[in-house]
């Protein structure tokens, strides 16, 4: 009994530690080299998640749990048109971004708060917006000409502008692809277009340069072989007389030679005798000078070990002295090295408490800025709304009076037509109807004119101006009395004047007048 429960407690104890290593081979995640590790959950140092690229973490079941960010690169297609440059002009520039999420701590923190759990279309729209605003902030703060002639420089900028704001995200910018670069007012067109024109006129200066020096050579090849050929005969001319003063020098050398001979032969035979006394005096003066030098060498000797010792001394303490200051000199550099990475690691976390703050007072002001422009715009739109509903209603009340009012005139009108039997009746009473009021204003107009009095000049022709003039007023009347007779169909009352028509035009000629309307 007792073997068996120890069996069992055996077994069971086994089956424990089994079961402890399952779940640790479990629960011990392994990260590839092309995605990144998340932790999320309860993390050390408080942070939000632990991000790991490469190695492998325990994942604590129930308090932790793990998702992985791939690494794989995305190309994102931003077709920019229309952006605005420097000069105000519109530019076309469709390109290609690679971007990928980054594997700095800070980059991958910022990848698993911000994009964890999103689908790669998702991460390349935020990836895409970021890119149309970077870019159209970079393109307006260039020149159209630095655009196309200077892409390093664009590319840079590109760079520069576009990297912080992917880090954010968590993403880094791989590589930028600028497809083309066009503008609608065909500046560049026009660039390239000068460009070639002075690569042609180039051209053509280079080739007719090339014909110039080409016929240069020629004329310098012939002139260097009439040089040459007449260096030929100079050097002719003088090797044969050079020729000729050699063999009449080397004939002197040889006569003078043989004097010097016969001489020379008398001269050894003397100084022979006399070289055999300069050796013996020269063996005596050399036996005196070995047992000088002798014993110099024997004092130098002394002399040189006397300073090799010395020198020896001096050397050995001056290692000495050397190491003891490089050790001195080693120990201010490790400690002045300690106090530097201290205050550098200080000054570091002081810069990043100040940068977050800084940039989380920036977020909260920019986002304050756009909730406060888009009620403004709002208040304005709703503003305009309801000011140009109103004027709308206003004009739409004055068009249904005025509609109405125009259609009870034509009622009314339509009514006196039918009551008068004709339109032609109608009109004669309207116009019966107003004659009071054309009456009351004619007189009006002439009812202030005072007249003191009345001269009538004639000239002393009788019957002159005064009478043309009451026959011109007299004969305008019966004319507009046939207007409105004829336009109107009204017969004028009698008190008015009546017409009389004109008598026959033989009468007329007769009377040297022309027939004129009266009245009576």
């Amino acid at each position: 009994m007792p073997e068996q429960i120890l069996t069992i407690a055996l077994i069971a104890a086994a089956c424990f530690v089994l079961g402890i290593l399952l779940v640790i081979v479990k629960r011990y995640k392994r990260c590839p080299s092309n995605r990144v590790l998340v932790i999320y959950g309860r993390v050390s140092g408080g942070a939000s998640s632990k991000c790991l690229h490469g190695g492998g973490a325990f994942v604590w079941p129930l308090i932790q749990d793990f998702r992985f960010l791939s690494l794989d690169p995305m190309q994102i297609e931003i077709p920019l048109r229309g952006a605005l440059s420097t000069e105000n002009i519109r530019v076309n520039v469709p390109s290609v971004f690679t971007v990928a999420v980054g594997t700095e701590p800070a980059v991958m923190q910022n990848a698993a708060e911000r994009l964890l759990g999103l689908l790669p279309k998702e991460i390349m729209k935020q990836a895409e917006d970021i890119i149309f605003g970077q870019l159209r902030q970079v393109i307006a703060s260039m020149a159209i000409d630095e655009i196309n002639r200077d892409r390093d420089k664009f590319l840079d900028k590109i760079h520069a502008s576009l990297g912080p704001e992917l880090e954010k995200i968590g993403l880094v910018l791989i590589n930028v692809n600028i497809t083309d670069i066009t503008d609608e007012s065909g500046y560049i067109e026009a660039i390239g277009r000068k460009a070639a024109s002075q690569a042609i006129q180039q051209a053509e200066i280079d080739v007719a340069e090339q014909q110039k020096r080409g016929a240069i050579g020629v004329a310098e090849a012939e002139k260097e072989r009439m040089i040459s050929v007449a260096q030929a005969h100079k050097v002719r001319e003088i090797g044969t007389k050079e020729a000729e003063q050699q063999q009449l020098v080397r004939i002197a050398e040889i006569d003078k030679a043989t004097e010097i001979g016969k001489r020379t032969a008398t001269f050894e035979q003397e100084a022979m005798v006399k070289a055999a006394e300069r050796a013996m005096r020269i063996q005596v003066a050399e036996a005196d000078a070995a047992a000088v030098a002798g014993e110099n060498e024997a004092k130098q000797r002394v002399a040189e070990t006397d300073a090799a010792l010395r020198i020896k001394q001096a050397e050995t303490y001056e290692a000495a002295e050397r190491r003891r200051r490089e050790a001195d000199a080693n120990v201010r550099e490790a400690q002045y090295v300690a106090e530097a990475r201290a205050a550098e690691a200080m000054s570091q976390k002081i810069e990043k408490e100040q940068r977050a703050e800084l940039e989380a007072r920036a977020r909260a002001e920019k986002a304050k800025m756009i909730v406060d422009a888009e009620a403004a715009a709002e208040r304005v739109r709703l503003e305009a709304e309801a000011r140009a509903a109103a004027t709308f209603a206003q004009l739409e009340a004055e068009a249904r009076g005025e509609y109405e009012r125009l259609a009870k005139k034509a009622e009314g009108l339509g009514r006196i037509v039918q009551s008068c039997g004709g339109a032609q009746e109608a009109f004669q009473l309207l116009m019966l109807e107003q004659l009071p009021e054309l009456a009351a204003t004619a007189a009006k107009a002439i009812a202030n004119i005072k007249f003191d009095k009345i001269v009538v000049w004639d000239g002393g022709k009788g019957d002159g101006a005064t009478a043309g003039f009451l026959r011109s007023l007299a004969g305008g009347l019966p004319p507009m009395l046939q207007m409105m007779r004829d336009v109107g169909g009204v017969k004028m009352p009698e008190f008015l004047g009546e017409l009389v028509e004109a008598q026959g035009a033989a009468a007329a000629r007769s009377s040297g007048a022309s027939a004129e309307p009266k009245t009576s």
